[in-house]
């Protein structure tokens, strides 16, 4: 599934989470999408790039240069307080939609 396919929110959300364990550059944080949703989710650059700066004008997450494992410099990017605040508000969100589009999806036709 594309970027542009994502559900509004969809992508936000999973940026945060992929936060939650430290910070990670920008490539980091879109394998950990692919790899955690199985390969159901591939964002593309287009996407990505422009929602972290997104989220860093929100004041969600916050960027720093650093050295990846390979000794290149990246932007590091950084869940802040209100990212983590922000991240548990949308989690339970999220939660209740899914919960009553799985209620509706269920719903056999007559």
């Amino acid at each position: 599934m594309a970027g542009s396919d994502l559900f509004t929110g969809t992508l936000d959300i999973l940026i945060l989470k992929a936060l939650t364990w430290g910070p990670r550059h920008g490539y980091a944080i879109g394998r950990w999408i692919r790899e955690t949703t199985e390969d159901v989710l591939a964002v593309q650059e287009g996407a990505l790039y422009p929602a972290l700066h997104r989220l860093e004008r929100r004041g969600v997450i916050s960027e720093a240069w650093g050295e990846t494992d390979t000794g290149r410099q990246a932007k590091y990017y950084t869940l802040t307080t209100a990212g983590r605040a922000h991240l548990r508000a949308e989690s339970a969100r999220w939660a209740a939609y899914s919960r009553a589009v799985t209620r509706a999806l269920a719903v056999s036709s007559a």
